[in-house]
């Protein structure tokens, strides 16, 4: 699609787009707003570089997309309810890279998040890129036996894994030095999602799946769910669906989280990495 405000430059077959002509830090015309939360649907994440934010202003931009909310478990910055800072020092070798498995954020709420904004405040000199992919291009390319077999099916999700009472930040010794994300038994808790939803927004259809929070299929043990979930991550996580993106200080990512994952590279071991993250309050999925 043209635009007539914005420039997006496509950095990937599948999805991502590198968004030119926009200045977060000042007021966009309606134009120019609508324009930029149609390539935020039309390529699933974008990418805005050179870009100055306080947080106030991060979460004034992330309301051109949705509606900035709170998230469970994860202390937010002072004055900042809806802004968390990510932080590897760079002493935290070792320690749990937060979002470093394919994920889609929060997806155990009953209302999962429909987006999330990051923007890098530090960058290390290499290292520390993000990848995603594109949860529908991986559905449109199930046959469809497979399709037929999986439209109706329900995963539970749930922050066990992450936040539960024996999940990875229950022990305080695999968490960074700054960050401060908790963990307890209500973490444990499931919640059934479609394995199948629909985008809302463009009516498209996507795998609702992801290595951290989906556990297993409704009606099902984990064991006999594994070879499904196993399938279909394996399937989705295909070179020809993803993009990689290497990060620049000053740089908003915003992704759609009800039709992609996304996973944060930790190989910048002994270097710091800064960035400030604003979640997207979403719908229940159908």
């Amino acid at each position: 699609m043209s635009f007539q405000t914005i420039e997006a430059k496509p950095i990937a077959g599948a999805l991502g787009a590198e968004i030119e002509g926009v200045d977060l830090s000042k007021p966009l015309s309606n134009h120019q707003a609508e324009e930029l939360h149609q390539a935020f649907l039309d390529h699933k994440v974008i990418f805005l570089r050179n870009q100055s934010l306080e947080p106030a202003q991060q979460v004034a931009a992330a309301r051109l997309f949705g509606m900035p909310y709170e998230i469970p478990f994860v202390t937010p910055m002072d004055g900042y309810p809806e802004v968390i800072e990510i932080t590897r020092e760079r002493n935290d070798a070792g320690k749990h890279n937060f979002g470093g498995n394919w994920h889609s954020d929060m997806s155990f709420q009953a209302v999962p998040p429909k987006g999330s904004m990051l923007y890098t405040v530090e960058v290390p000199p290499y290292g520390g890129d993000t990848m995603w992919v594109s949860m529908e291009a991986a559905y449109a390319a199930l046959s469809d036996g497979m399709k037929a077999m999986l439209d109706g099916m329900k995963v539970m999700h749930s922050g066990k894994r992450s936040y539960g009472s024996r999940g990875t930040y229950s022990n305080d010794s695999n968490q960074t030095g700054t960050m401060k994300v908790g963990a307890d038994n209500s973490g444990d808790a499931e919640v059934a999602h479609p394995l199948v939803r629909t985008n809302p927004e463009t009516g498209n259809k996507s795998l609702f799946i992801n290595q951290v929070y989906a556990v297993r299929l409704a009606d099902m043990t984990e064991d006999e769910s594994k070879p499904i979930l196993d399938t279909l991550i394996r399937h989705s996580l295909k070179p020809e669906f993803s993009c990689r993106f290497r990060w620049s200080p000053g740089t908003v990512a915003v992704w759609d989280n009800r039709c992609t994952m996304h996973y944060a590279i930790s190989d910048y071991d002994g270097q710091r990495r800064v960035a400030r993250r604003v979640t997207l309050a979403g719908e229940t999925p159908v």
